[in-house]
């Protein structure tokens, strides 16, 4: 059987990141293709464990490097619990960040630099790489209004709030926009960076095109 693929999608909160993941997942299903989906941090027990802890907004005075390092011990369950188990099993992983988000959060955000950040995803991930990475790359203002009124909204219906990122100056994501756009400029085979305010539906299309052109190589 052969090796599944795995595809990760990144942006800004806001970005559109995950709707486009859901609508990719029900595209590959509807063509026959098995897929596990996850996201990160979370995707696995311990991993939402992590989850409410590093997003909750009550969390405070956490050390950058002690966010980083949580950040890390989720991606390394995700991958021994979840994401290696469905890629040899010959299946499309579509996971909702990976490492890239840290490299852009704790790397550029944080000012933590880029060289932390690759040496621990040598070390604790086994330098796994996406086969595809699709980063959302919409209006950044636009990105972080939308990102930061859909949580509010969140918190008002369900009581869940995971706002502690959103809580940081437009300088903040700034950097964390920048540091994307250097991943991207430096890995143009594995990133595709999609830069445009369209709608849904054409951004789907242009993220289907682009998929269609990595499944051969394995699924054939």
């Amino acid at each position: 059987m052969p090796r599944g693929l795995l595809v990760t999608f990144e942006g800004l909160d806001g970005s559109g990141k995950s709707t486009q993941l859901r609508r990719l997942h029900e595209w590959l299903e509807a063509e026959g293709f098995a897929v596990t989906a996850t996201r990160q941090p979370g995707g696995t027990r311990i991993g939402e464990r992590i989850r409410s802890l590093v997003l909750d907004s009550r969390t405070d005075k956490l050390a950058s490097l002690a966010e980083l390092g949580m950040m890390f011990s989720d991606r390394a369950q995700s991958i021994a619990e979840v994401i290696t188990p469905a890629l040899e099993a010959g299946q499309v992983v579509l996971c909702d960040r990976f490492t890239d988000s840290s490299e852009a959060y704790q790397g550029g955000g944080r000012q933590l630099g880029s060289r932390v950040v690759l040496d621990l995803h040598v070390a604790l991930c086994g330098g796994l790489q996406p086969d595809l990475t699709l980063l959302l790359l919409p209006n950044f203002e636009l990105s972080l209004a939308r990102a930061r009124g859909r949580n509010q909204r969140t918190v008002a219906a369900t009581g869940n709030d995971e706002n502690r990122f959103e809580k940081e100056s437009s300088e903040f994501y700034r950097r964390v926009f920048d540091k994307y756009q250097e991943i991207a400029a430096r890995e143009p085979s594995r990133v595709v960076a999609i830069e445009s305010d369209g709608s849904i539906e054409e951004i789907h299309r242009l993220i289907v095109q682009r998929v269609q052109g990595r499944l051969p190589a394995v699924f054939c």
